[in-house]
């Protein structure tokens, strides 16, 4: 089992959340988050003054996922979270010891 966590901008959230859900994924949780890369943030106008944005607005999503859908997955949120711009976002990917859902007391995969 993994666990993937991709930092995606947040318009990108519905389809990426659509893809995954077309390749049997069951459930995500998503938190929105801010943060900088390589973009650095951004500077904007407000009522005539120039301030600097340093972390920009992203989108969190944590996945745990079995490992023979792990490379779909993955694709799956590359093409879609892709616009081919600075600040789309990276996604880590971590093994998962153990995955217990409570209401039920399954384990591993079974919880998934």
């Amino acid at each position: 089992m993994k666990l993937i966590t991709a930092i995606i901008k947040p318009f990108k959230l519905d389809d990426v959340r659509e893809a995954l859900s077309e390749l049997g994924v069951m459930g995500l949780t998503i938190t929105e988050v801010k943060g900088f890369g390589r973009q650095k943030g951004h500077t904007e106008l407000y009522r005539g003054a120039e301030y600097n944005v340093d972390f920009l607005p992203k989108i969190k999503l944590e996945i745990g996922i079995k490992d023979e859908l792990l490379e779909r997955a993955l694709e799956s949120i590359i093409t879609t979270a892709n616009t081919g711009k600075v600040g789309d976002g990276k996604i880590f990917v971590t093994n998962l010891e153990q995955v217990i859902r409570i209401r039920t007391g399954e384990t591993d995969t079974e919880a998934l």
